[in-house]
């Protein structure tokens, strides 16, 4: 008997998902990945090493994890081979036994708006699965007893996104900035990976987007689906500091205990989302007022001789850093800086230089402190240390001593961790380890 022919490439969260998913006496699965190291399931076949992409066409399948550009598999192969290709996305999307599929995309805000979803949906007494980049793999929500009329959210990013073939009823669009440009090569590709969740939606679907953001507008555009904006009516507005839809005061913004007005966009994101499906306003702010944030997005760790210590590990990029600023109004040491990506400084630079009366001081820190440095000098802020040290408890402890009592400690980076840590969790683990032990 002929037994399918699959190649799962890239042997990470969702490509073990994946072979779990098509792990089966009719399928032969090969494990293609550049790491030589991994470890292998049983019933596996390997092809592992720089070549793990070359000569895919003899599989009648080839599952992507979202970390392989498509492009690279073209360029081993051929155009062609793209037909063969799906994802554990794409999977998932056509064997859901639910429709009520709720899908969340951004360049920032993505993972807290999907959980305020979440959150909101499950105060409403509704039974939500949350997955996608962020939560659970969407192929390993079909082991959860997933029925039809449950609902379930995906995190959904550029790199799951790029080769989508079918759309949620619902999908959302928060603000888009440039982002992942290494991955993507320019930003049009980036942009267009957003697209491909509301272009296959149908005229009975909702599209919600960001109406103060042009590419989100944008990306909303491309679909037939209703479209509904939020920071501008009929979604959810903010009018005299109180969160406002259909007219009906939800709650106060001082209600919440997100910081930063950069989580009033995803709040307003959120309730015009959930308005969809339960017009409930005090079901709402329920669940909004008891929202904490997630972990690693401006992280109370502690408080300290007067001194609070935050951690924004997951503010991977120069924007995330400018909101943590804006959000926190206190006298503050903020400690920036890890692999440099090469994105513009131009927006980060101009905040610090705007908010030097409550910036006490700016610890820079890894392979991208001396661009920073250079460029926060070139616009006559000095007040700043470069550290080449990789320790984080001497990192801290500089921030510490430069801090006095009713201060803000904050580590938010602004830069992705990979040349220090293996990524965000475990530098913002590590900080917290960190100002625990102080």
């Amino acid at each position: 008997m002929y037994r399918v022919k699959i190649a799962i490439l890239g042997y990470g969260i969702q490509g073990r998902s994946a072979f779990n998913y098509w792990k089966s006496d009719d399928n032969e699965i090969t494990i293609c990945d550049q790491n030589e190291n991994i470890d292998i399931p049983e019933g596996a076949s390997t092809k592992l090493g720089t070549d793990y992409l070359i000569g895919l066409d003899q599989y009648d399948l080839i599952v992507r994890s979202p970390n392989v550009h498509p492009n690279a598999i073209v360029s081993a192969n051929s155009p062609d081979i793209l037909g063969r290709v799906t994802t554990p996305t794409n999977e998932f999307m056509k064997v859901s036994p639910t429709k009520n599929i709720i899908g969340v995309t951004g360049t920032k805000g993505k993972g807290t708006t999907s959980s305020l979803i979440v959150k909101i949906l499950e105060t409403g007494s509704k039974t939500v699965y949350l997955g996608g980049n962020f939560g659970t793999s969407p192929l390993d929500l079909l082991n959860d007893g997933l029925k039809p009329e449950n609902w379930v959210v995906l995190e959904l990013a550029n790199f799951q996104l790029i080769d989508l073939k079918k759309s949620p009823h619902i999908t959302v669009c928060l603000m888009i900035s440039p982002e992942h440009l290494d991955w993507h090569g320019d930003m049009d590709e980036y942009v267009n990976s957003k697209k491909q969740l509301f272009i296959h939606q149908k005229q009975n679907d909702i599209a919600i987007y960001y109406a103060k953001n042009e590419q989100s507008t944008k990306v909303a555009a491309v679909g037939p689906a209703n479209k509904i904006p939020y920071y501008e009516k009929p979604g959810a507005v903010v009018e005299d500091r109180n969160f406002v839809i259909d007219n009906q005061i939800i709650c106060s913004i001082n209600d919440l205990q997100l910081l930063g007005e950069h989580n009033w966009q995803n709040v307003c994101a959120a309730i015009t989302t959930t308005w969809q499906i339960l017009k409930k306003p005090s079901v709402i702010k329920d669940a909004l007022v008891n929202f904490k944030g997630l972990e690693h997005r401006l992280e109370l760790v502690r408080e300290l001789n007067g001194i609070k210590f935050y951690n924004d590990s997951f503010g991977s990029a120069p924007d995330a850093t400018v909101a943590a600023i804006k959000a926190i109004k206190d006298p503050k040491v903020i400690i920036i800086g890890g692999f440099d990506r090469m994105l513009p400084l131009g927006e980060l630079v101009e905040t610090i230089k705007n908010h030097t009366d409550s910036i006490r001081k700016v610890i820079l820190i890894g392979a991208s402190g001396e661009r920073v440095s250079r460029e926060l000098e070139s616009a006559g802020f000095s007040n700043l240390d470069q550290l080449s040290s990789k320790n984080i408890g001497e990192i801290v402890g500089l921030a510490r001593d430069q801090a006095k009592a009713g201060d803000v400690v904050i580590l938010s980076p602004g830069f992705p961790s990979f040349d220090m840590f293996k990524n965000f969790e475990e530098r913002g683990n590590k900080f917290k380890e960190a100002v625990n032990n102080l």
